[in-house]
């Protein structure tokens, strides 16, 4: 089968699908992106593509994301009838996210073939990130610019033939008349390479040997250090955290940028302006702020830790929960819906209000202070995500349903 994916990041959702499908030896396919310099699967085509607009950073407002989604979409399609054209590529399914605008025009192109669109996130007045968080005031515009920003979707509803969300929650964030369109499937984490490992030793510049399971580790991890990712709550809870446990180090993973909602004002970001908050409250030799790692190390951290916090506003669920689940990591995260439909209380993980800092730090110290009665909950959380969210054994096959759905019979993928 011919698979044309459409992603401005590659590989985004589509890292475990892509490969999967490359590795069958089976299929042409070709991935449309933006992004620069984009990871190599073998098997695997990449084509990349300039947005044939952007606009100026004193655009209008209420249309500045359609003006840019216009862009990147009549590029894509541009890019797309080059392939068929020059190169006598045509899909029979493209596959694509929704959000940047990339599958706007596809039909232009090719108006028989099959699209399945991913329907991350449509933006609410309530329910969602915004409204959420005090420090976070809304204006009497937002309702506007949240309507405004919603067009992208809400244009390429009757482009697609098939939509995806990855959670219920998600879904269900689009208006009610979506829903019968978009289907619900995680992109699946590889539980089989995601393994809990006792054995897990890391090396930090600072000290002079490797921290293990043996030491009292806590960690935090965020693409970016960041308001929507409670980086400002994690931070409040750490002067109690360290005064009640003097032997815990913490291990913090993220960059010091902002993937969602406002910058800080402080120069420095926003972990300039929390250390400058927390001030001398804390031991700044205990904590490890480690920025963006490789994948491998990453899983170390993970596989060490004694307690690993994650917290979120309402909002798309991180990779990085479930994979952390996967390893076997006693977790503490907020509790916000899109965490609740991964996880419950008590049973795969522990989790506390968003707001209350103080209960972040308390019940991190009650792991601490007594890991083994907590240990069921990070077997648990790995039986929950290998039963709901492997990529082999649940994801795929629900994937490649959807896919098989919207082709010819011929073309059909039978699971080995």
């Amino acid at each position: 089968m011919n698979f044309l994916f459409v992603h401005q990041n590659m590989p985004g959702q589509y890292r475990e699908l892509v490969q999967w499908l490359a590795a069958t030896g089976e299929h042409r396919i070709v991935f449309l992106t933006q992004r620069q310099k984009p990871p190599k699967f073998e098997g695997v085509q990449t084509v990349i593509y300039k947005p044939h607009h952007k606009p100026k950073t004193d655009a209008y407002g209420l249309s500045k994301v359609w003006e840019e989604a216009t862009g990147a979409g009549f590029a894509a399609a541009i890019a797309a009838r080059k392939l068929d054209v020059e190169h006598g590529f045509k899909p029979d399914i493209v596959i694509g996210h929704v959000g940047w605008g990339e599958l706007t025009f596809f039909k232009q192109v090719w108006p028989d073939v099959p699209i399945i669109g991913f329907f991350e996130y449509y933006y609410r007045l309530y329910g969602g990130p915004v409204n959420f968080d005090p420090e976070e005031p809304v204006n009497e515009h937002t309702p506007f610019l949240l309507q405004a920003r919603n067009a992208t979707p809400l244009a390429n509803l009757p482009v697609i033939d098939r939509g995806l969300s990855p959670t219920y929650w998600q879904r269900d964030c689009f208006p009610e008349e979506f829903h019968d369109k978009i289907y619900v499937c995680h992109d699946g984490v590889r539980t089989d390479q995601l393994t809990p490992d006792a054995g897990a030793s890391l090396t930090l510049g600072r000290l002079d040997w490797p921290i293990t399971r043996d030491d009292e580790i806590v960690t935090y991890m965020a693409r970016n250090l960041e308001r929507m990712r409670g980086f400002h709550q994690f931070m409040r809870a750490l002067p109690g955290i360290l005064e009640a446990r003097p032997n815990a180090r913490v291990l913090v993973i993220g960059g010091n940028e902002v993937s969602y909602g406002a910058k800080s004002k402080q120069p420095g970001g926003l972990r300039a302006e929390m250390e400058a908050e927390v001030g001398d409250r804390v031991d700044w030799d205990r904590v490890h702020f480690l920025g963006q790692v490789p994948f491998e190390s990453y899983k170390s951290i993970i596989r060490l830790s004694r307690c690993h916090i994650y917290l979120t506003m309402p909002f798309v669920l991180s990779w990085s929960l479930l994979e952390s689940m996967s390893m076997g990591a006693t977790i503490v995260a907020a509790d916000v819906a899109p965490v609740r439909e991964a996880m419950t209380h008590g049973k795969t993980g522990l989790l506390v209000d968003f707001f209350d800092p103080d209960a972040l730090a308390a019940q991190v110290i009650e792991v601490l202070e007594r890991p083994q009665e907590f240990a069921h909950l990070g077997k648990a959380a790995r039986d929950h995500v290998v039963r709901e969210y492997d990529f082999l054994t649940k994801c795929l096959p629900r994937h490649l349903e959807e896919i098989n759905a919207l082709v010819p019979e011929e073309k059909r993928i039978v699971l080995p």
